[in-house]
């Protein structure tokens, strides 16, 4: 990671050092941008419906939207660095001495504690995610028809967000000792998509039923 968070680059800048040889950003950093991506988009609707006399009878809803939407929003773009900055942890981790029972014994516990960082991170992505698909339904519903388009790749974008992220936490979790924590953590990721997918298939039905 550099000094700056990557919220604070160029699209240009953050494409070029995803593609390059570095292990950061990785899979986790674009789950969250994805789902940033996806609450933008909800916010978006609002904001196409806010303040115009024909939604005169939405808009309160539409500020409910627009509030969480960019709460979220804001939660997944720190994220976008949080999980680069877990994986650092976790290679920091690996270079530590293990010529000694102790050094190992040392390693393994400080490891095995950024492991479970390093999941956690994508654990919130997915869970955020989940809240933006959920924020897309009513702006699907009660939003501006013209862009309900928006609000359908809305959606996907969370989708998607969680799906990347479970993928990040399944790989961590597999290098973890604690079985009780890998339980409870992927009970939570498989939650998440569930409802994800059943968020996905509504709002693009309606979606498509409005174009």
């Amino acid at each position: 990671m550099t000094e700056k968070a990557y919220a604070e680059w160029s699209i240009q800048a953050y494409l070029d050092k995803l593609a390059s040889g570095d292990p950061e950003p990785g899979g986790g950093s674009v789950a969250a941008l994805v789902g940033a991506l996806g609450a933008g988009l909800v916010t978006m609707v609002t904001g196409l419906t806010l303040g115009k006399e024909k939604f005169a009878a939405v808009q309160g809803d539409m500020e409910q939207i627009a509030a969480g939407a960019e709460k979220l929003r804001a939660e997944l773009t720190v994220l976008v660095s949080a999980d680069a900055e877990a994986y650092a942890k976790v290679a920091a981790a690996m270079k530590m001495p293990r010529d000694t029972d102790e050094q190992k014994k040392e390693r393994s516990t400080v490891l095995q504690a950024a492991l479970k960082g390093a999941a956690l991170v994508p654990l919130s992505v997915a869970e955020a995610a989940v809240a933006v698909a959920r924020w897309s339904l009513p702006a699907a519903e009660k939003g501006n028809p013209n862009a309900v388009s928006d609000a359908g790749v809305g959606v996907l974008l969370a989708e998607a967000a969680a799906q990347s992220a479970a993928l990040n936490v399944k790989i961590n979790l597999s290098w973890i000792d604690d079985e009780s924590f890998k339980t409870d953590t992927w009970a939570k990721v498989e939650a998440a998509l569930a409802e994800t997918a059943k968020l996905r298939e509504t709002v693009l039905a309606l979606t498509y039923s409005k174009i």
